[in-house]
């Protein structure tokens, strides 16, 4: 039997959350992989708190519905936290993978999950020095492959530039390609 992973984003209208849930799935089809993503927009305005899911498997996907217990919750903005209760529904075994500059510690305890694995890199750190915006999908991209080792980054490598190179410039193409690279590497579990 093959594996379902279900992932549930968290984030900020205007920061990429449904975007990133996008490339995700595309790195899925390239790697003959099955996927779903779609997003959870509520009110709709560039900073409202938005949810995006992405499904993933090796197999046909026969449910199609917002997801309720996920493998895995990516916060991308930290702000959420507190106003959105982020690892509601999360499996006992899933994976936190959250955009902060505190310690994996500090999140379990500030969340009190005592489940699965917590895993934080300051994406907004990277995406500030490596973009010149706190746009932190791409980082959290890099810390999601290796946080799960679904996917490696060479194959988010290749997604990044097919899925913008309409939309960015050859250099912003290439810092979304680092601050993935670099989240990745400075990606922390605990």
């Amino acid at each position: 039997m093959g594996y379902l992973m279900e992932i549930r984003w968290h984030g900020r209208g205007g920061q990429g959350v449904v975007t990133a849930g996008k490339v995700l799935a595309d790195a899925a089809l390239e790697s003959g992989r099955y996927f779903q993503a779609f997003p959870d927009y509520g009110p709709e305005r560039m900073g409202a708190p938005i949810r995006a899911f992405t499904r993933l498997s090796d197999e046909p996907i026969v449910v199609h519905s917002q997801i309720n217990h996920p493998d895995v919750v990516i916060v991308l903005d930290p702000t959420v936290i507190g106003t959105v209760d982020v690892t509601e529904g999360l499996k006992d075994d899933g994976i936190l993978i959250v955009n902060t500059s505190e310690s994996p510690q500090a999140i379990r305890e500030k969340l009190n999950f005592r489940g699965g694995k917590v895993f934080t890199v300051d994406a907004s750190k990277i995406a500030i020095e490596e973009l010149g915006r706190e746009i932190t999908n791409t980082p959290m991209l890099g810390a999601f492959a290796r946080a799960t080792g679904l996917f490696d980054l060479d194959e988010l490598d290749e997604q990044i530039r097919h899925k913008f190179a309409r939309k960015l410039s050859d250099e912003m193409i290439e810092a979304n390609v680092r601050a993935m690279r670099r989240a990745s590497e400075a990606l922390q579990e605990g």
